[in-house]
């Protein structure tokens, strides 16, 4: 009986260890702080997929459509500020500047499909052309013919407004997209395992995508290898290298990917865009 307790207040104890290193604990920390990102992250609250732990933790392909589809709200070099926390099942949502524009309060672009109803009067007289008959028959059809026609009209001048209120919704959406923030999450395909419940180990996790410390790479020599890194837009590339000796452009699948080779010094750049963004480079010594 004495054992049994001894393992019941050890299991609680265990219990409550994880309960209090979960997201209480990860909010208290990091909640209110700023970070500053080191690739760009989509306007969505899609945000970036991280697997810790793994041979390729982003999947920097998916990472480029996303950039490519909701527009980037945090660049690269940018400071964030952690606005919350959330620990569910098998991930931990690290969100920025608001999460990403998609939340369950966020409005979409869809606009009601306008339609246009038969008056009271079409109805009457599509009722009194069935028993019409030669010249009133006529007469009760060329009236029909006005009324479709009027209703045609209307339908049309209708659809034409709705069309320019999806447009207008849209563009203030990209806006708010780029406004809205947007998120980190890290992925536990066996669910979030104890120890990923401890600030180091969330920063240790997200340390390639943010720098936590509120600075950014060195910056004395622009073309150090250190200011590279995945997730840079061409132009952000060529800013820090030039222009590229050789560019190649490819299709796989639905994605353009472009590979690009940069010489600065003595150092050689071989560098892989998926739709502008750079997913992988290696850096040789000429």
């Amino acid at each position: 009986m004495r054992a049994w307790l001894v393992v019941v207040i050890v299991s609680l104890a265990a219990s409550g260890r994880a309960v209090g290193q979960s997201e209480a604990a990860l909010r208290r920390y990091f909640e209110g702080k700023t970070v500053l990102a080191r690739i760009d992250l989509p306007g969505t609250d899609d945000g970036v997929d991280v697997y810790p732990g793994t041979d390729q933790p982003v999947d920097f392909p998916k990472h480029a459509t996303r950039l490519k589809r909701y527009g980037t709200a945090i660049r690269s070099g940018e400071p964030a500020l952690v606005t919350k926390i959330r620990v569910k099942k098998d991930l931990i949502e690290f969100q920025l500047g608001g999460g990403g524009y998609g939340t369950f309060w966020d409005d979409d672009a869809s606009v009601p499909e306008p339609t246009v109803s038969k008056s009271e009067r079409e109805k009457q007289l599509e009722r009194d052309l069935e028993g019409a008959t030669g010249a009133e028959r006529q007469r009760i059809r060329d009236q029909l013919d006005r009324l479709r026609r009027d209703r045609e009209r209307e339908l049309t001048r209708l659809r034409v407004e709705a069309e320019q209120a999806r447009q207008i919704k849209e563009a203030n959406i990209r806006q708010r997209r780029l406004e809205g923030g947007s998120r980190l999450n890290l992925r536990y395909r066996d669910g979030v395992p104890e120890d990923a419940l401890y600030p180091e180990t969330v920063i240790a996790a997200l340390a390639e995508y943010l720098a936590f410390d509120g600075t950014d790479e060195p910056a004395a020599d622009p073309a150090s290898p250190q200011m590279v890194r995945k997730g840079l837009t061409g132009a952000e590339v060529s800013a820090l290298l030039g222009m590229p000796e050789s560019l190649t452009h490819r299709m796989e699948g639905t994605l353009r990917v472009t590979s690009a080779v940069y010489h600065v010094g003595t150092k050689r750049y071989e560098m892989e865009f998926v739709e502008d963004v750079l997913i992988r480079y290696t850096i040789t010594e000429r």
